[in-house]
């Protein structure tokens, strides 16, 4: 099977940080490998209802979260591109998460089934020299990946605030060219803990 890399953009603005990095970290992917890239201000989803025990879910068509769902579906790899707000992602990528449990009930799509199996990663700028900061961060989408059965291919984190900076964490854009390879295959994500 093909690979495919959806690089979903959860910064509210563009040519950030976070998406530089992303970017160079794609720049070293094979050409035969395709990438789509998609931004989640620019496709905004709406607000998520949570209509689990009381309505019956139907496949979206004809909006940004068709779009989104489609793209998720397709895809052989999704990386997470958000920025750390607030010490964990973006309103834009939290919204994006919530809408995985309406698509988990979705008639007809077997969302989990269809993720399973497949790879979740993360990459996120922050403006603080300690990484610990964003353990939130990293937790979401490691938890997001174990639920859902996907192996976690972990968080590639830069430093920086005004656009641009990234570009002088050497070390950050050093880790960006050997992110995605091959000898870096991700295991099976794992809860820390027993899910009752």
């Amino acid at each position: 099977m093909s690979r495919t890399f959806l690089f979903l953009l959860g910064s509210s603005r563009g040519e950030g940080n976070t998406e530089i990095l992303a970017r160079r970290a794609a720049e070293q992917l094979s050409p035969d490998v395709e990438q789509r890239w998609i931004s989640l201000a620019e496709h905004p989803l709406p607000d998520f209802e949570d209509l689990r025990h009381d309505s019956d879910h139907t496949r979206p068509s004809g909006d940004n979260t068709a779009l989104l769902l489609d793209a998720t579906l397709e895809a052989t790899d999704i990386v997470i591109a958000s920025p750390l707000y607030w010490y964990s992602v973006s309103g834009h990528t939290k919204r994006y998460l919530d809408h995985w449990s309406g698509w988990l009930r979705t008639p007809g799509i077997d969302f989990k089934a269809t993720l399973e199996g497949r790879t979740l990663w993360g990459v996120t700028a922050l403006a603080h020299e300690e990484q610990v900061v964003a353990d939130p961060l990293v937790g979401t989408l490691r938890n997001s990946a174990a639920y859902m059965g996907m192996r976690f291919g972990g968080v590639l984190f830069g430093n920086g605030s005004k656009p641009g900076d990234v570009l002088g964490d050497e070390e950050a854009l050093l880790r960006a060219k050997t992110f995605f390879t091959p000898e870096r295959e991700p295991e099976i994500a794992r809860f820390p803990y027993e899910v009752r």
